[in-house]
């Protein structure tokens, strides 16, 4: 009954919207695990608007990535295009898009103001996927991740909420948005290099001896090179930095949204320890943060959810959060906080 309290809390009552609210909710449980670990960290009636962001962003990661038997690129290429179609249609009218994910993803871009340029940023950038295999350096790659990872940042503030200007905030929740990417192309390289892409600099694996044929050999054979290692091991240094640049950016967020960022914040860290404590082996298998940590890591978030509730419930009447709902200026109202 999790599901119906978030939606009720949220004040989400037209069953249509509440279908597809609860779809994109099933869609990050499955695939979102630390994401949506984090996620239940947040005050119910936020949850919908972070499962509306998230489903669509994997809807179309997706089509992109071919899940399942392999797919025509054309065919892929011709539903990204209609699912864009449908996305403009959908922010056009306030949600009346006739797919589930894309019409709980305008009812949430409605409800807090949420800026349709970062959509569109986001569908450049999944749109390059299906032609782009590489990136020359980490500027490129920025140019790229711009899309498809600064822009979740900045889409979510509002849902979180901030105790500074939003625009203060938003480099910072750019920033993180980017240390989660990185941390997935890190994790992930071994998946992609299958889809043929690589998302490591070319120039940083080449200052270390590296190059696709090389990753490709190591992949094949699950023989290792000290080569590789080492340009995995400047890739997490460079992603250490990235989330060294966002941290100072949780402190800016609405109380009762901390716990949850700060928990998605630890765990992707994590991901990097994981990495490394497998000897930077991730052409070969996923590294993955184990249960007992993970579960450590949501216990402190916990227990931080109950100080900032209290603390809310408390505070003086006029100092919630300076951004929230569009319309609304505070989101610490009792109902958001059940």
């Amino acid at each position: 009954m999790t599901a119906v309290r978030e939606l009720d809390a949220a004040g989400i009552t037209d069953p249509v919207l509440r279908d597809a609210y609860e779809r994109c909710r099933r869609i990050n449980a499955r695939h979102g695990r630390t994401y949506f670990l984090a996620t239940r960290l947040l005050p119910p009636a936020r949850r919908p608007a972070v499962h509306a962001l998230y489903g669509f962003a994997r809807w179309a990661d997706d089509i992109v990535d071919d899940q399942g038997a392999p797919v025509p690129h054309d065919v892929r290429a011709r539903a990204l295009r209609t699912l864009w179609k449908r996305l403009d249609a959908g922010l056009r009218d306030g949600g009346g898009a006739d797919e589930p994910v894309v019409r709980a993803l305008a009812h949430t871009a409605a409800v807090y103001g949420i800026e349709h340029r970062h959509f569109h940023d986001f569908m450049v950038s999944m749109h390059s996927d299906l032609e782009v295999t590489g990136y020359a350096d980490y500027d490129e790659l920025l140019a790229y991740m711009h899309g498809s990872a600064a822009v979740i940042g900045l889409q979510m503030l509002p849902v979180l909420g901030t105790v500074v200007p939003r625009e203060e905030a938003a480099p910072y929740a750019a920033a993180l948005g980017i240390a989660f990417q990185l941390t997935n192309f890190l994790r992930d390289v071994g998946e992609d290099l299958d889809r043929g892409r690589i998302y490591l600099p070319a120039d940083l694996l080449a200052a270390h001896g590296v190059d696709r044929e090389l990753l490709r050999w190591s992949r094949d054979t699950g023989a290792r090179d000290p080569r590789i290692r080492a340009a995995l091991a400047a890739a997490a240094q460079l992603t250490r930095g990235v989330y060294r640049e966002a941290g100072p950016g949780l402190d800016m967020l609405d109380p009762v949204s901390r716990p949850c960022i700060r928990t998605a914040f630890v765990l992707y860290g994590g991901i990097l320890d994981a990495i490394e404590a497998d000897d930077y082996a991730v052409l070969h298998g996923r590294a993955v943060v184990s249960r007992r940590r993970r579960a450590a890591v949501a216990l402190d978030g916990l227990g931080r959810v109950a100080a900032a509730r209290l603390h809310a419930r408390t505070a003086p009447r006029g100092l919630g959060a300076a951004a929230g709902p569009a319309g609304r200026r505070g989101t610490t109202a009792r109902g958001d906080l059940a």
